[in-house]
Formats: structure tokens, C-alpha cells, sequence
């Protein structure tokens, strides 16, 4: 076994230690959810915790790790006599993002089954991690399956296994942590909610900093054992202070006054539901037993509220996690003196200095305040601001063409949108949109493997292999079954799909209320494509060309950022973007051939610019259509007059012209869920 990186040895990354400690000192905090760039040791962090983590007694030989002084009565492997238990180092078990649902809750063992007659279960990974740490990697790219089991042993701090007819239930309570990067996906709330803590990391921009470590981690991959063992007297100083602060943690008093700062920053910050109090009332506790104090501070509250609270508040799906200080501040002082004095109007002092009111916009730890909503509002404050009052130049006359590039506007309050999907039946990767052979997902029947074989459908065995028992000579309980019995269940559910966004930005499009619509329309199939678990992609098309603005990415809200900062004006070189979606889709298809794609084309419809431009845009459209691309296009066409464009194209590309009233979840225009797809019709 590797000798893990010493926890003391980690240079900086002040939050994300303190957040692996207190879970180490009060494990009811929750656990911990990092965030950050790449290599910022957030896996090192973690991996490094486990060899500061207490030792746990469990009953000997039971293997969902009992407690010997209370042994769960309901465990699989019981009942336990009365017996000495063992001690053993706490465990670390990883969860791999690509882990089976089998690996994870556990399964009926096949093999006891066919060969023995007997219902077996083999535990999973839940069952490994009972009272110690579970750590996935990478969680934002978990399966949604995975994902939903996970917030049910979470929630119940157990695991139920109902399957092939098995009915097991086991503890699994565990320190969940779980390190992401955001730029390649956020968490579902669901799953963010149940992490106690998050943290943000980013890499360090001292020189000395980045210097020391180089140097750290080059001795230590050039030595781990003496690398280690230069710090084993920090880890064992380390240890013994976890094991003081749990021993003095039940001593430690959360008075009535902190508390009622704490419910006050939690209704301050509208956070749902109550397990953000609760969370931060543990992770004060944590804090005051980790200083060494048995009272909980209003300094414990406020570092609890930066920790616990930036990833509940209420916000806008795109927004990143974040608190506003002076807020917090603000109502760590309005709380305070409620408990202190008895008709006093005057505040006490804040004994964390929050009152300041210097500059609060330095690089702290609260991350970032919610936008105001005025910012949402298009700055024009001059009346005349409708097409026929617009002075000459302007693009806000319907139709009208003009070279000069307007400021980005605000876009629109997003809605819900009505589904889009593609028809068929595909074999992408898991996900919430269109109808597809999955690994999970309700079984449809059976067939041979091809290839090695990986859902088992063991009716279908049974079956396929009872009519042969007498003839294989079988005895016993055990069922006789040869590698041609076997069958292979067959799956549907949903998967995601690459959703490549094509968005007219040109002159036609840039009066100012009109392409604030468009980009609250684009905004709302961004954020179903978040729910669903796709690929997102943008290209935009104004003046003399078109770009690739965003490559197809998970990170949904990199795409949202970059449409907020959308200019417009020039041109309408409508063809040049449908080439450009054209050869994005040629290297995705090439990257992953699973991921089906929509494309999503955001236009009026017309286009301007070099000879036969409308034509070209047909034949750039009959391209799409050609190889099977399913389409839609958002009609953003206005006004009285309309020419009817847009679904010229849509007939084109082969696929579906919807208006952007239609578009809404809640409109009563109808709408096919299926877009068509090319060559369907034909």
C-alpha cells in the first residue's frame, strides 16, 4: 500500500482543511463538498484525512462494520453474540464515477445462487463505508442513478436492497466528501444539500507559496516513507488534537444567543428547509471544541455561515455559490443584541469587527453577492424606445441591418420550457432527455450477450437453462448452467444529449427588448439542459462570420456567462453558422459517437450578406438534414408583419419551427415532443 501524502505537509488551502477537520472532530456536521480548479490537491486533501481519522471497533468478522457496544440489530451478518470487537483504521472507500449500481448497494451473489441454491448477499461499497469516509471523485460527472441512491442512504443513513429477490437493509452511515470542478458541471441541489460544508480551493498566487509546493511534493515523490516520517510528528500533534476536540465536543454549550443568530443568518439568506441551521449549529459546536473553548462565539457562528451557507442560498441556477459578507455581518449584529439586552435600542458591538464598513470586495471567502434586479432591466431609461421611435442607425426597426456592434444586454427572467428530445431510441450516456438503451433503467426483456456480459437478467437464465437439468445430469439443489443459458437484460431509460445552441446575433436581431427575449429563451434551454444532464455547445453568427463561443462542454453555465455577454449588430451570415455547427458536430460525433445531438438554431430566419445568401443557407441547412441531425428553430421573428423565414429553414434542416411563445412549458400552443428528425417525413 502507498504511503498517502502527510495532511500537515499541505501548503495553504486554509478552508478546505479546516472543513475536512471539523467532519474529523464532529462527523454530524455532514461532510464536505470541495470545489476548485484542477490541481489544487483536493484529492490529496482527502485521501491525506484518513490516517487522522480515530480508529473504530467493530464486530469481528461482520462485514457491514457493527459496533460490538451497539450492533445493529437489523444487520445481515446477525444477530452478534456478545463479543470482544477489534479495532481497525477507519476506511476510506472511493466511489468511481463510472461504478455500477451493483458495486454500489451490493447484489444477489450469482455465482452461491446457481451453484449452491442459496439467496447470498455481497455487499457494496455503502456497506464498506459504514462509520468511515465515503469519497467521490469528480461527483458532478456521477450517474444520476448513483446519485439518487446516494441522497437515500444519506437521508436514512441506511441502504435498502430490493432486487432480484433480495431484501436486505444494512446501516450505511458515512462522512460523504466529494471534490468537483465546476467547469465541468454543477451538482444537482438535491445532492448539494446533503453535503455539511463547501469549500472553494484555488491554486495560490504567491510565488513563495507555489515554490514550497514544488518543493514538498517533489520530495515527496521522490521519498514517500521518508517524506512521511519528516512529518510524522505534526500528523501525531494533528491527531491528538482531533481526539481532544471529540472529547471535549459533548461539553461544548450552544447558548441561546448564538442560536438565534444562527436561525436569523439561515432566514437571511433563504436558505430552504431547516438542515442549514442545523448544520451550522454542529459546525459552530465543531469550531468551538477545535479551538479548545466549551461556549460557541458569535466568531464560531460567522465562520460556521461561510462554510455551511454559500451552497443553499437561493439562487439562480447559473449563479456561483457564494455569501455576501456585509450581509452577514449585517445580520450577525441585528441577531446579536436581541439576547444581550432588554430594551435597549443600541447594538452591542460586533465582536468579530463585521461592522466595518470599508470595502468588502476583496477576495474573501463569501464569494460573490446575488445580482440585483435591476441589473436584469435593459439600461434605456429615454421613452421613444419602440421601433418606430428609434433614430436612424438604430437596429431596433424591424429588419434593419447595421455594421456597428451594440452593448450586450440583460437577458429576460428565464421560464420553464417545454421538453425537446430526440426521436429514436439511442445508446448516449445516462442522462433526462431522450428515450435510450441504458445499463439503468426499467428492464424490457432479455437477450445473449454480446460480449462479456454485464446485467445479468436471471429469470431469463433460469428459464433458458431449466428445461436441460435432467439432461446435464443435475443433483442437488444447485441449477446445471452453461455460458449459453446466460442472458442479458435489456434496458431503457433516458439519456443526455449534446445540445448545440446556433444563435443569430446579428443587426436583425439587435433591438433591445427583442434580443433580451432571445436570451431569456436561450437561458431557459440552458437551464433544462442542465437538468438534463446534457452537452451544451454555442455558436453565434453576426457580421462577416461565425464563431464557436463555447465547445461543447458539460458546464452549462459557462454557456449561460457567455451569452450574457453577448454583443450584436452586422450582418446575418446565417449559412456560416450552420457550417460552423456543422463541423462542431463532424469532431463530436468523431469524440463521443454515443451522444446523439440536437441542434438548436436561434434566428429570425433571415439572412444577409455575399450572393445567393438565402440560398446558401438552405443548402447548409439540407447538409443537417442529410446526416440525420434532429433539429428545432426558436422563431424569434416580431412584429405584424412576419415573412415566415424561420420555418423555411426548419423545413430545410427537416426539423421542427417553433415561436418563442410556444417554447414556454405553459403555453396552450401545441407543440410535438419528438423533434423531427431529417429525412423522417421523407
Amino acid at each position: 500500500m502507498s504511503t498517502p501524502y502527510p495532511f500537515t505537509a499541505i501548503v495553504g488551502q486554509d478552508d478546505l482543511r479546516l472543513g475536512l477537520l471539523l467532519n474529523a472532530v464532529s462527523p454530524a456536521v455532514g461532510g464536505v463538498l470541495v470545489r476548485g480548479e484542477k490541481g489544487t490537491a483536493k484529492s490529496t486533501a482527502v485521501r491525506a484525512l484518513a490516517a487522522l481519522m480515530p480508529e473504530v471497533s467493530v464486530v469481528p468478522g461482520c462485514r457491514f462494520s457493527c459496533d460490538p457496544v451497539s450492533p445493529d440489530p437489523a444487520c445481515p451478518d446477525g444477530p452478534h453474540a456478545e463479543a470482544a470487537g477489534v479495532s481497525r483504521a477507519a476506511r476510506t472507500v472511493e466511489l468511481p464515477v463510472g461504478a455500477s449500481e451493483d458495486r454500489l448497494v451490493g447484489a444477489l451473489d450469482i455465482e452461491r445462487a446457481l451453484s449452491e441454491g442459496v439467496k447470498a448477499f455481497e455487499p457494496g461499497l455503502l456497506a464498506d463505508a459504514h462509520r468511515g469516509i465515503l469519497y467521490v471523485d469528480e461527483v458532478n460527472l456521477l450517474h444520476d442513478h448513483l446519485v439518487d441512491l446516494l441522497l437515500d442512504a444519506a437521508a436514512m443513513g441506511a441502504s435498502y436492497v430490493e432486487r432480484e429477490g433480495v431484501s436486505v437493509r444494512h446501516a450505511a452511515r458515512f462522512l460523504l466528501v466529494g471534490t468537483m470542478n465546476p467547469e465541468e458541471g454543477e451538482l444537482r441541489p438535491q445532492l448539494l444539500d446533503r453535503f455539511g460544508l463547501t469549500v472553494e480551493v484555488a491554486a495560490s498566487r504567491d510565488t513563495d507559496e507555489r515554490v514550497e509546493v514544488v518543493r514538498r511534493r517533489l520530495a515527496y515523490d521522490d521519498d514517500p516513507e521518508g517524506f512521511a516520517a519528516r512529518w510524522a510528528g505534526e500528523e501525531s500533534a494533528l491527531r491528538e488534537r482531533i481526539a481532544a476536540a471529540r472529547a471535549l465536543l459533548p461539553r461544548v454549550v450552544l447558548g441561546d444567543g448564538v442560536l438565534r443568530q444562527i436561525a436569523a443568518t439561515c432566514a437571511a439568506f433563504e436558505v430552504d428547509g431547516m438542515r442549514a441551521d442545523i448544520v451550522m449549529a454542529r459546525t459552530a459546536t465543531a469550531l468551538a471544541a477545535w479551538a479548545g473553548r466549551e461556549e460557541v462565539t458569535a466568531d464560531d457562528v460567522r465562520q460556521a455561515a461561510l462554510l455551511a451557507l454559500p451552497h443553499r442560498r437561493r439562487r439562480n441556477p447559473f449563479d456561483a455559490p457564494g455569501l455576501d459578507e456585509d450581509k452577514l455581518d449585517q445580520t450577525l449584529d441585528e441577531a446579536g443584541p436581541q439576547e444581550n439586552s432588554d430594551g435597549d435600542d443600541q447594538p452591542d458591538p460586533d465582536p468579530d469587527g463585521g461592522g466595518d464598513d470599508g470595502d468588502g470586495g476583496g477576495g474573501g471567502g463569501g464569494g460573490v453577492p446575488p445580482q440585483a434586479d435591476g441589473d436584469r432591466t435593459p439600461p434605456r431609461g429615454e421613452s421613444g424606445d419602440t421601433p418606430s421611435g428609434a433614430p436612424e442607425g438604430s437596429p431596433d426597426a424591424p429588419g434593419r441591418s447595421t455594421g456597428a456592434e451594440q452593448q450586450p444586454v440583460a437577458s429576460a427572467e428565464p421560464f420553464r420550457t417545454k421538453m425537446l428530445s430526440v426521436p429514436g431510441l439511442g445508446e448516449g450516456a445516462a442522462g433526462r432527455r431522450s428515450r435510450a438503451r441504458t445499463e439503468h433503467g426499467r428492464t424490457t426483456g432479455a437477450r445473449r450477450p454480446q460480449g462479456a456480459l454485464t446485467k445479468l437478467h436471471l429469470a431469463a437464465t433460469v428459464q433458458a437453462a431449466a428445461p436441460h437439468q435432467r439432461a446435464r445430469g443435475r443433483s442437488g439443489r444447485g441449477l446445471v448452467v452453461r455460458r449459453d443459458d446466460l442472458r442479458q437484460a435489456t434496458r431503457e431509460g433516458r439519456e443526455g444529449n449534446l445540445v448545440l445552441f446556433v444563435v443569430d446575433a446579428s443587426g436583425s436581431m439587435a433591438a433591445r427588448q427583442r434580443m433580451s427575449a432571445v436570451k431569456g429563451a436561450v437561458l431557459s434551454l440552458l437551464l433544462d439542459a442542465y437538468q438534463r444532464r446534457d452537452k451544451v455547445g454555442l455558436v453565434t453568427f453576426r457580421g462577416k462570420e461565425a464563431e464557436v463561443a463555447l465547445p461543447p462542454t458539460s458546464s452549462v453555465d459557462a454557456a449561460a456567462s457567455r451569452l450574457e455577454s453577448l454583443p450584436t449588430g452586422g450582418r446575418t451570415p446565417l449559412a456560416a453558422g450552420l457550417l460552423k455547427a456543422h463541423d462542431v458536430l463532424r469532431v463530436e460525433r468523431l469524440r463521443d459517437p454515443s451522444r446523439r445531438p440536437l441542434l438548436v438554431v436561434v434566428t429570425d430566419g433571415r439572412a444577409t450578406g455575399g450572393p445567393e445568401p438565402v440560398a446558401l443557407a438552405g443548402r447548409a441547412g439540407r447538409l443537417h438534414r442529410s446526416e440525420g441531425t434532429a433539429s428545432v428553430v426558436v422563431d424569434c421573428e416580431s412584429g405584424y408583419v412576419r415573412l415566415g423565414l424561420a420555418g423555411e429553414l426548419a423545413r430545410e434542416l427537416g426539423g421542427t419551427a417553433v415561436t418563442l411563445d410556444e417554447l414556454r412549458a405553459d403555453s396552450i400552443a401545441g407543440l410535438v415532443k419528438d423533434v423531427t428528425a431529417a429525412g423522417r417525413a421523407a
